[in-house]
């Protein structure tokens, strides 16, 4: 049996890959991929009822508005932050201000295993990464003044 098979893939270690990628995506050069290899994950356990909405909380980064709120969802032993859907609003409760007195438990686990794992359960394939263009470099050419 392969071990990233998604039919035979746990709970703990998805929720795992999860806080991975979104531990390095906070830091990533080009983060898009790894958001929505979590944002996939997440909508994937919710829809199979592995994962729970809890309320929403006021985001620490709003952006260029005053005030936003972001979707608590329960993982495992997890808790992550996911942009709301209108009916989140209305069917949810409004927990408030994020608070620093729950931490999510520490893991060990690498960017590639954890990109791995979230790849064979969401079936989301990453974009092949495209070699550098090499560029010819061109002299400046100088005119006089007026010319």
């Amino acid at each position: 049996m392969n071990e990233h098979d998604p039919n035979h893939i746990n709970i703990a270690s998805i929720s795992q890959a999860i806080f991975t990628v979104n531990k390095h995506a906070k830091t990533a050069s080009d983060p898009k991929f790894l958001y929505q290899l979590k944002k996939e994950a997440l909508n994937k356990l919710l829809t199979e009822r592995k994962a729970e909405k809890i309320g929403l909380q006021f985001s620490r980064n709003p952006g260029n508005s005053q005030q936003r709120s972001d979707l608590l969802v329960k993982c495992g032993d997890y808790f992550f932050h996911l942009p709301p859907k209108k009916e989140d609003f209305s069917s949810l409760p409004h927990l408030g201000e994020l608070t620093d007195s729950y931490r999510n438990p520490k893991t060990r686990m690498g960017l590639r295993e954890a990109k791995t794992i979230l790849q064979s359960y969401t079936g989301l394939r990453g974009t092949p990464i495209k070699p550098a263009q090499k560029r010819s470099y061109q002299k400046p050419v100088f005119k006089r003044l007026g010319e």
